[in-house]
Order: C-alpha cells, then sequence, then structure tokens
C-alpha cells in the first residue's frame, strides 16, 4: 500500500511537473521581440550597416517603439538592449544567465585572440582560472605595487608632449603613455621613448612575450597548491591586459583634454587646487590622492561626459527566458548598445542635472568639498561592463587616469589652437599652432 508521505510527495511532484509544463507552455508561447522583417534564410543578414551600426538599432527600436530590438542574422537570434533599464534587468539581476559569450572563430582563431579570457564562454572552466588570476593581480590593494610604472610611465608622457606639444601627436603620445604603463605593469618590460620593439610586437600581435606577471609568477615557483596559476593562464592574462586595456585609457584621457579644452573654468580650478596641495617642483603622487578631489571628479566626470565604446560586447544567453511578454530562446545573442544605453544611463536628466555639460562638480560635496555620490551616482557603473562580466581591470585604469590627468593639470595649460605663428629653428621657417602650453616654467629635471 501506498505510504501516506509517499502520496504526497507524488502529488507535489506531479503538480510541479504540471506547473513547469504551463509555464513552458506559456512561454513557448510569447513573442519574440519586434524587428523589421527579414528575408528569408539570411533574416537581417544585409540589412545591417557597416557603419555605425549601433544608430540604425536605435532608429529601430524607435520605428518600433520597443526597448528589445529582434534580429535574425543567417538563423542566430540576436536581440538589442536600447535602454539602461534592460541592460541591468537582463544582465546584472540575471547575470547567471547572461554572461555567456558567443563563439567568434574570426576573432578566436583567424585573429589568434583566443588567450582573451574576456571573450571565453562563461561556463568554460580555463576562464575561470584566468578570471581568478586576474582578480589576484588586479584587485584594489595589489595595484598599489603598480604605482612606481605608473608614475614613471607619466612622467615619460609629460617631457614627450613638453618636447613635441604638437596636437595631431597628443593621440600619439598618449598611445605611447597606454602602452608604457600596461607593457611595465604586465610584463616589467622597460619602453624605449621611440620606436619600441615590444610596443610594435604588441599592436601587431595582440600576444603576450615570454614574460609573465611578476606577482602571478611568484605563486607557480613557490609551488603554491593552485592550478589556476600556471604560466599559460597568467601569460594570456598579461596579453587581454594589454589588448583591451591601452585604447580604452587612451579614450578617457582624450576625452578629458576635451572636456578641460571646452571648459578652462574647470581646468583653473584643478591647477588651483593642485597648487595647493603639491609642494613647488614636484607632481603629484598617488599619496596626495585623497587631497585633490576635484582630479577625481574631473575623472568621473569625463566618464559619464562621454563613453568609450559605442557597443558593448555581445553576451549569450545561456537558456530560454521571458521578459517584459517576449521569449528568448537559448542561444540568443545579447547586445546592449552601448551607444544609446550609456546615454540613457550617464545623461539621464534626473540623476544628473544639465547631462550634456561637462561639470565635474556635480560629484563635489559643498560642505566637505570632497566626492560624494549621494546626490548624483557613480557614473562607473555604467563603464565597466556587465554583471559578472565587469572589467577586473577598471582599478588599475582609474588609477593611471588619475595620475596621467593630475600630473597633466599640474604643469600644463590645454588652449584651443592660436593663430598660425612662424617659427625658426637651425635656420628653418616654419608655422606652428600648439593647444598645449607650459603654465609656467617648472624646475625639474624629470620633464625638462
Amino acid at each position: 500500500m501506498w505510504r501516506y508521505a509517499d502520496l504526497v510527495l507524488g502529488s507535489v511532484a506531479i503538480s510541479l511537473l504540471y506547473y513547469g509544463l504551463l509555464k513552458w507552455r506559456k512561454r513557448s508561447n510569447l513573442p519574440l521581440p519586434p524587428g523589421p522583417k527579414g528575408a528569408p534564410l539570411v533574416g537581417n543578414l544585409f540589412q545591417i550597416p557597416r557603419e555605425e551600426g549601433w544608430k540604425k538599432y536605435h532608429e529601430w527600436c524607435k520605428e518600433y517603439n520597443t526597448d528589445l530590438l529582434y534580429l535574425n542574422l543567417a538563423g542566430t537570434d540576436f536581440v538589442v538592449l536600447d535602454t539602461s533599464k534592460a541592460a541591468t534587468d537582463l544582465l546584472e539581476n540575471r547575470s547567471s544567465l547572461y554572461s555567456g559569450r558567443a563563439y567568434m572563430p574570426m576573432v578566436e582563431e583567424l585573429m589568434g585572440w583566443d588567450f582573451n579570457f574576456g571573450i571565453m564562454t562563461y561556463v568554460h572552466a580555463i576562464r575561470r582560472k584566468h578570471r581568478q588570476v586576474a582578480h589576484h593581480s588586479l584587485h584594489p590593494v595589489a595595484i598599489k605595487e603598480y604605482w612606481p610604472q605608473m608614475i614613471r610611465s607619466t612622467r615619460t608622457f609629460l617631457k614627450r608632449l613638453l618636447d613635441d606639444p604638437d596636437p595631431l601627436n597628443i593621440i600619439l603620445h598618449l598611445r605611447h603613455l597606454a602602452g608604457e604603463t600596461i607593457l611595465s605593469i604586465a610584463y616589467g618590460i622597460p619602453i624605449q621613448e621611440e620606436n619600441d620593439p615590444y610596443l610594435e610586437i604588441s599592436r601587431e600581435s595582440g600576444k603576450a612575450t615570454a614574460s609573465v606577471v611578476s606577482t602571478c609568477l611568484q605563486k607557480v615557483t613557490v609551488g603554491k597548491e593552485d592550478d589556476a596559476f600556471t604560466e599559460e593562464v597568467i601569460q594570456n592574462v598579461a596579453g587581454t591586459l594589454f589588448a583591451t586595456g591601452s585604447d580604452s585609457t587612451v579614450s578617457v584621457i582624450a576625452s578629458c583634454i576635451l572636456g578641460l579644452l571646452e571648459h578652462p573654468e574647470v581646468l583653473k580650478k584643478a591647477q588651483a587646487q593642485v597648487d595647493s596641495v603639491v609642494d613647488p617642483g614636484h607632481l603629484p603622487e598617488f599619496e596626495h590622492e585623497s587631497s585633490l578631489p576635484y582630479i577625481t571628479a574631473i575623472i568621473y566626470e569625463t566618464l559619464r561626459w562621454r563613453d568609450v565604446a559605442p557597443i558593448a560586447v555581445p553576451h549569450l544567453l545561456s537558456t530560454d527566458d521571458e521578459y517584459e511578454g517576449y521569449r528568448f530562446p537559448a542561444g540568443t545573442v545579447i547586445i546592449p548598445n552601448a551607444w544609446q544605453v550609456f546615454q540613457a544611463m550617464l545623461h539621464d536628466e534626473t540623476v544628473y542635472p544639465d547631462p550634456f555639460n561637462f561639470n565635474p562638480d556635480r560629484f563635489i560635496n559643498a560642505e566637505t568639498g570632497q566626492v560624494d555620490f549621494a546626490r548624483e551616482r557613480d557614473p562607473s557603473h555604467a563603464c565597466w561592463g556587465f554583471g559578472r562580466r565587469v572589467c577586473p581591470g577598471r582599478h588599475m585604469a582609474l588609477s593611471a587616469i588619475w595620475l596621467a590627468v593630475a600630473s597633466l593639470v599640474s604643469v600644463f595649460d590645454i588652449e584651443k589652437a592660436k593663430e598660425k605663428v612662424r617659427v625658426v629653428e637651425d635656420g628653418i621657417e616654419r608655422e606652428e599652432e600648439r593647444t598645449v602650453e607650459l603654465t609656467h616654467e617648472y624646475i625639474s629635471d624629470l620633464i625638462l
């Protein structure tokens, strides 16, 4: 005979099965998000523009009055997220489902970027080892060991800018700064001022050289019982650090220079604070950071004012899901339209009044004079990726950017180009325009 407990358990199991079937049937009957009608077999493949696709995605979302845009590219389901709410709800709050990566043979095999753990699938066991090594090397306490490299690279940048302030070469100087900083941190490689072979090799291949992150190698050499710290994993993490970090750092500092160029009152205020804190004849260092909150506010305002990239790296849905009355099949590629999402997040007038104005004071508490996110939200939440895919190198990047900006404003004025002037050097006459000039004679053998 059936025991009472068996009957109860059986009833519960049948009820759960019935509930699951009903839910599956309901979900399977839900529509896909709206989107443009595609052609047979290829779907929307030939409707995607080759340039500035993010703008077209946003136009389609407005046309179909939706935050979620569905596209089918030769049989693969794509959903574009066009609002901050959708990106947060799915990529943050449901990150266990939306943290995968689509397989990209062009990137991983033909380009040789399979070492980049940022594009590895979420369930990949090797990826977890890479992530562990990255967090070990790049958490806020660990990056203090790299401060000397950041300081040395920044001072080299200042000297390069002093020797060659041509506006057309500013990005070149910034690239050298980012490359020197990251290569010295990742591999301990000293970089030449001109035509450095390591920088050239890294730009061409994107792969790590024979060196590795020293702090991680210590765990290998002392025989720690941790199979994540293998030379291959450490080498790949170092390669990923350079491949993904250099351009973003350049972009942020360049945007900051643009903001200071357009708002000289912000530059003057920053210079005044630096002059009041840093002794004459010296450059800012990390020990001054807590006393230079306005520099920190400038960095956060730059992150809010100008997003680094228009499209975030696509995520992959691991199982069937539903959201806002629409169904998302397992294997759907999720594209956060960063150009629109970040604008919605970081240019929201209800959160950031006068959002298109470059105004670092929005993050300064009038009473304490310190950075305070009580009134207006910390913008960095939207700059480093979503959920479990958040950038592990964000703390290092912020430190390097802070030092570069603090040092730049302490030594230079940033002005709009003046009229062309004739300069005679070694008997050769030429015209010259300069947007970066010394604020005053700087007595230091570090940059002269």
